[in-house]
């Protein structure tokens, strides 16, 4: 398995420009990306809207076409929204790779277990949705070595990555906050991505 934290810092080491819009793990303060970005003006933080990332996402790859746009999802989270599965790859965005963090469990709220996910083949749904390519990686030497080629590819593409699960207990009142929000993204990303 892959600690949460080594693959989000990969993934920014090899942003080259790109958007991220991360969800729950992906986003939280302990072992995320508001803590190892090496551009916020470009990351779009959507950890209060659980399972929208995936939606939000196809949304800005097509409004940007030139801009790659990573989604950054937890298995949670899409398990609430798989629908999207469908809807993304049935608009075929060339730019979208949308990256799975798989826990098995809900990790910023308890650490409760994802219902299914001993059964859940996600590389299948994403392959019988219709995405364009899809890629699988349980150890960092792995990904790694196949990251690039993950990023490059023709999308709409499925990174479906087995992370270690890292339980937030902390009451929510006492959690750590990042500074970036949605809402400054909201007000931000435009401007950075130049429209008007």
């Amino acid at each position: 398995m892959i600690d949460n934290a080594d693959a989000v810092r990969l993934l920014d080491s090899k942003r080259n420009g790109a958007v991220f819009v991360a969800t729950m793990n992906a986003n939280n303060v302990g072992f995320g990306l508001p803590s190892l970005t090496t551009n916020e003006s470009l990351d779009f933080p959507i950890s209060g809207a659980m399972s929208k990332a995936s939606n939000v996402a196809l949304g800005l790859a097509l409004a940007q076409p030139d801009r790659k746009v990573l989604c950054l999802d937890g298995d949670g989270s899409l398990l609430m929204n798989l629908g999207a599965l469908v809807t993304i790859s049935n608009k075929k965005p060339k730019n979208l790779v949308h990256v799975l963090f798989n826990n098995k469990v809900y990790a910023v709220t308890g650490g409760q277990p994802i219902p299914g996910s001993e059964d859940v083949d996600w590389e299948g749904m994403a392959r019988s949705a219709g995405y364009a390519k899809v890629f699988h990686f349980d150890n960092l030497e792995d990904m790694t070595n196949g990251i690039d080629e993950a990023l490059t590819c023709e999308g709409p593409v499925f990174v479906h990555l087995m992370v270690e699960p890292q339980i937030e207990n902390t009451p929510v009142q006492f959690r750590e906050r990042a500074k970036r929000t949605v809402h400054t993204a909201i007000k931000e990303l435009p401007g950075v991505l130049g429209v008007k």
